[in-house]
């Protein structure tokens, strides 16, 4: 059995509570601890002791919720900082973004770090296993510990005093250039803003965002514009399959591929692809004068496109 157990303390006016571990655990400080993921099936309870401890999964997102520290001493599991910073309404909240504290781990972090991350930072004294979240590197005001911040956070408040590593601010868009293969990239972006990455991502980009511009200059895994709520998701490349799933409004531009089962259970917005097998009732329609329009603003020759709606 692992051993862990958590201790509150502060340091340099940070109230942190601190909790070992000898093994990895995954979904520590993920605000989505409801969801099905790693455990069998089974439903994570935000009750759940964490190992046996008198630590909660719940003790830790709400003391990140109070503005507090979660300091990890040893490795992480997979999705740690999930949606953190999110008022999820599935716990009755706004779906809003709120502020919260930091997240410190002495150790390595593996996958999805961050995933649909909208405020906070997360410092790590080891490495990083991709895919990451929604997230980039910042200099770190931490010795010996490496930064990352929320995309979103960024491009909806700005860098509050941080400065990017290995990425650029250009005015109002963000240019990522630095061969990190993410996740959920622009998730719940809400502000009339662009996102650039000069490569490939992974799972579910643009996830629930309402306002803004998501380029991909490569190409995306599953769920691309799943829950899009506005906006418009462009790939200069192919999808994996399950595109637009539950879309909800706005637009996605695949220059390629956009994969089987594409706008499965859309609500509403538009579909332009060069290729793609739509579940129906959503199937091939002819471009309209608009549309046209639409597509050359991005750069793209309306000839090439089908529309999907």
């Amino acid at each position: 059995m692992m051993n862990l157990f958590g201790r509150k303390s502060k340091e340099k006016e940070r109230d942190i509570l601190e909790i070992d571990i000898s093994e990895p655990v995954d979904c520590l400080c993920d605000f989505t601890y409801n969801f099905y993921w790693q455990h069998n099936g089974e439903k994570l309870s935000p009750e759940w002791k964490i190992a046996g401890t008198d630590l909660t999964f719940k003790d830790l997102v709400e003391h990140l919720k109070k503005g507090g520290t979660v300091k990890i001493n040893g490795n992480a599991g997979h999705r740690l900082g999930s949606s953190m910073g999110t008022d999820l309404k599935f716990f009755g909240g706004t779906g809003k973004e709120i502020d919260v504290g930091d997240i410190i781990v002495e150790g390595d972090v593996d996958t999805r770090m961050g995933i649909s991350m909208v405020k906070g930072s997360i410092y790590i004294k080891g490495n990083v296993k991709e895919p990451a979240g929604n997230l980039v590197k910042v200099k770190s005001d931490m010795k010996g510990y490496k930064k990352f911040k929320s995309i979103t956070d960024i491009m909806m408040n700005g860098l509050e005093g941080d400065k990017l590593e290995g990425n650029q601010m250009d005015g109002n868009r963000l240019i990522i250039d630095d061969g990190m293969v993410r996740d959920t990239v622009g998730s719940r972006l809400d502000a009339d803003k662009e996102i650039i990455v000069n490569g490939n991502v992974d799972l579910s980009t643009g996830i629930l965002m309402r306002k803004g511009t998501v380029r991909i200059n490569g190409s995306t895994g599953k769920n691309t514009g799943a829950l899009l709520n506005g906006g418009t998701v462009i790939i200069n490349g192919s999808c994996d399959d399950f595109t637009a799933i539950d879309m909800i409004k706005g637009s996605v531009i695949v220059n390629g591929n956009a994969g089987k089962f594409l706008a499965a259970n859309k609500k509403s917005g538009v579909v332009f692809a060069k290729y793609g097998s739509p579940i129906p009732p959503v199937k091939e329609k002819n471009l309209d004068s608009k549309d046209s329009n639409t597509l050359l603003k991005y750069g793209f020759n309306p000839r090439e496109f089908k529309k999907f709606e």
